[in-house]
């Protein structure tokens, strides 16, 4: 019995963290739709047209962002409370993560874009800065808060939906054809004359004499060409509904304040 008491302790343990990590949960405000108004600082008109705007950005490309206001940040400092807040509502497809939380505490006078691990390469941590600092920021000290969450999603979006060529060779960049290297040139040689070294050993071996080699064509079959286009090109898919789709975030994206 005494040899069991350590593992009571850490089952104890373990509860009361769960316990708390529901209880903080529990705070959270629901997930009612594409724009969550807690501290009422946007107008029937602005949650709207965000509410358009987020929606069609999710049909076309999958990407899943939330807009949030709230009154209290229970305590916490932005930074973590927006991390729990996007794991509670796991914006964004599970297998994607493509979620993206735009925060407001207005009492706090803080902000916060969290972005989820699927789009930190193109939502980055500067990006977001930015868009806190230039788009989000001036407009809410001057008291315009519909202004200024509709000029910072109209830019999140800008941002999301125009990185596919960042990702992209340049036209000028692309080396042409004849440009390869000798490597790249002599590797189909080279993987043939390999297997031939195979084939003739395996055929020593088992003693079945020589082996006949029936040389194949090297040209046009492209077995190995193309093996790395496309690698961005866009998935496309996403589920129905609007409910968060068991999307993660490790933190990425900025805070800011006015």
């Amino acid at each position: 019995m005494l040899r069991r008491w350590p593992w009571a302790l850490i089952a104890a343990f373990l509860a009361a963290l769960l316990a708390s990590a529901a209880l903080a949960a529990a705070d959270f405000p629901p997930l009612t739709g594409r724009v969550v108004d807690q501290a009422k600082i946007l107008s029937p008109v602005t949650i709207a047209d965000l509410e358009r705007k987020l929606a069609d950005l999710e049909q076309k490309s999958g990407i899943q962002l939330v807009v949030a206001t709230v009154p209290s940040l229970g305590g916490e400092e932005i930074e973590p409370y927006a991390n729990e807040l996007f794991r509670a509502w796991k914006l964004g497809e599970a297998k994607k993560n493509n979620g993206a939380l735009l925060l407001i505490a207005p009492n706090q006078r803080r902000m916060r874009i969290e972005v989820g691990y699927g789009l930190e390469g193109t939502l980055t941590d500067a990006v977001s800065s930015i868009i806190i600092s230039n788009a989000i920021a001036p407009r809410f000290k001057a008291g315009d808060f519909n202004g200024g969450v509709t000029r910072g999603v109209d830019d999140i979006i800008t941002a999301l939906t125009t990185d596919s060529a960042e990702w992209k060779p340049k036209p000028t960049e692309m080396r042409p054809e004849h440009d390869a290297s000798l490597l790249d040139a002599l590797a189909p040689f080279l993987i043939f004359l390999f297997i031939m070294f195979v084939i003739s050993r395996i055929g020593r071996r088992s003693g079945g004499g020589n082996v006949i080699f029936i040389p194949m064509g090297m040209g046009g079959g492209g077995g190995f060409g193309g093996g790395f286009g496309g690698g961005f090109g866009g998935g496309g898919g996403f589920g129905g509904g609007f409910s968060g789709g068991g999307g993660s975030s490790g933190g990425g994206g900025a805070s800011g304040g006015w």
